[in-house]
């Protein structure tokens, strides 16, 4: 089995795991930066509203703002550090060091909106693609950056720790501690191992356990899944947030709240304005209540979604601040400067997953977690609009210094892991794909938007049978990515049941009936 040896091993290539990678790279230290696709098909790629950033942070309105959306839920350290150290990050790397495009007026100076449950304008952005506009930035940058290695469609499978994966069996004894992990080259199938004195987790959220989702492609909760196999502690599990607004013809994208932050409003099927009966901030109220105001205007009606009208706005403006989102549109038929929108709620963005510090620590020695498979608890129940890109960068800022420093300082053990046995019977491609198609079902029924004690119940029972039946079919067979998907995707989706069978206290968006 080929070993490779680096400092710092970062699972997941977007924005967090990019931030970190720049910030440890320019410290001298060797980053290795795995992305099991193509390294641009990442969450963060796909976010259009924005990011949260002031000049000069106005520390304790956020707070304000944060404890409100998340349902007073959040942890106001985590809230202000990485807040903090994220308009930094902006700051340095963005704005200065790569001249990042944001939106700005005439005079140069930047655009700032506003967006759901927000009470001042404190969002950047550009146009309706922030979030690609900030990974291409910071990717150009990564591939003239000589200390980082990039290794797309390349996949972790299982993190290596001194108790599990050592061949020296006295490592038993040892504290928890993570060097490394074995991964999977998805083009020919190798399985290596990769040692290193810091393992960070950047795999994002779990979108994809859903039918209906805002996600990129893989994003089944795999490092939560590994980590936790390993004995790290998760939390806040049963906290999925649902954006309320995804095109509902057709092909699932998001249609971003910016829309409404610049005035669109939420009709029903009788184009009636409705938001004004569930919450005074009308369509900008949290997006957990929009989005259960959106079900039952269509539970209402009978009718299969909800529309939002921009039409009201100038044409022009309207094209010019929202490009992607009127060009993906027209192609499924839809012109937002006429037509109103057709949109229903799918899963978007996870607030629980692995405890973390605001810097990355876990409770597994020399294993980090940021971005969206962390939980800090800055999220609380339920996220603020555009504060995701805002924690991102501000946990992969932080954790690369923090990283930097210890390495600096101290010495690391790294034994040779033991070697990993590929099988090679090659799996059943469409018994996964009909697996995959019961987990997400399983999940978008039963362990969705509103949920009932009767069809938790239900859940766990379908996710621990299916769970059991993935553990011993995948031990004979040869590894690829949808594999990986289902092995991973079942693991987590049973923590979130189990997580929302304990909680029987309705909050944020975890609503029980």
């Amino acid at each position: 089995m080929k070993i490779l040896q680096t400092d710092c091993l970062v699972i997941g290539a977007g924005i967090a795991g990019s931030v970190y990678a720049h910030e440890a790279a320019r410290q001298g230290l060797k980053v290795t930066l795995l992305s099991c696709d193509a390294w641009e098909q990442a969450n963060s790629d796909l976010a259009q509203g924005g990011m949260v950033y002031e000049p000069n942070m106005d520390i304790d309105a956020l707070l304000k703002d944060v404890r409100l959306a998340t349902a007073g839920l959040c942890n106001e350290t985590a809230v202000k550090e990485l807040s903090l150290a994220g308009c930094q990050a902006v700051e340095k790397i963005f704005l200065k060091q790569l001249n990042t495009a944001f939106s700005r007026d005439e005079k140069g100076q930047l655009l700032f909106t506003k967006e759901g449950a927000h009470t001042k304008n404190r969002i950047i952005y550009w146009k309706d693609t922030t979030g690609h506009c900030l990974l291409s930035s910071i990717h150009a940058s990564l591939q003239q950056e000589k200390n980082v290695e990039i290794l797309q469609y390349t996949s972790a499978i299982d993190l290596l720790t001194l108790s599990h994966s050592s061949t020296n069996p006295m490592d038993r004894y040892a504290p928890l501690t993570c060097f490394g992990a074995y991964v999977l080259d998805n083009k020919s199938g190798e399985v290596f191992a990769i040692v290193a004195k810091k393992t960070i987790l950047a795999t994002g959220g779990v979108g994809q356990l859903y039918r209906h989702t805002t996600n990129a492609a893989h994003s089944y909760g795999h490092g939560i899944a590994m980590a936790y196999r390993v004995g790290a502690r998760v939390m806040n599990m049963e906290f999925v947030q649902f954006h309320p607004t995804v095109f509902a013809k057709g092909k699932n994208f998001l249609i971003s709240e910016a829309l409404r932050g610049e005035g669109a409003i939420l009709r029903n099927v009788n184009g009636d304005a409705f938001m004004a009966q569930y919450h005074p901030l009308k369509d900008l109220a949290p997006r957990d209540i929009v989005a259960r105001a959106i079900e039952e205007e269509r539970l209402k009606t009978s009718h299969d979604c909800v529309y939002l009208d921009i039409t009201h706005h100038p044409a022009e403006h309207t094209q010019a601040r929202f490009p992607s989102i009127y060009q993906t549109c027209l192609k499924e038929g839809i012109d937002i400067t006429k037509d109103l929108i057709p949109v229903v709620p799918a899963a978007h963005y996870f607030c629980g997953g692995i405890f973390a510090t605001p810097s990355g620590r876990t409770n597994i020695l020399n294993l980090n977690a940021i971005g969206e498979t962390a939980c800090t608890g800055y999220h609380g129940a339920n996220r603020l609009a555009s504060t995701s890109l805002l924690e991102a960068v501000g946990s992969g800022f932080l954790c690369a210094h923090a990283d930097g420093q210890e390495i600096a300082e101290q010495s690391f053990y790294i034994p040779t892991p033991k070697e990993w046995i590929v099988p090679e019977k090659e799996p059943d491609l469409n018994l996964i794909k009909q697996d995959l198609a019961t987990l997400k079902s399983t999940m978008w029924n039963y362990v969705g938007l509103v949920r009932s004690a009767t069809h938790l119940s239900r859940a766990e029972k379908i996710l621990r049978h299916l769970h059991n039946e993935i553990d011993a079919f995948y031990k004979g067979y040869a590894l690829n990515q949808s594999l990986l998907d289902l092995r991973n995707g079942t693991q987590t989706a049973l923590l979130i049941t189990y997580a929302a069978l304990k909680n029987k206290q309705s909050i944020g968006c975890h609503f029980i009936q």
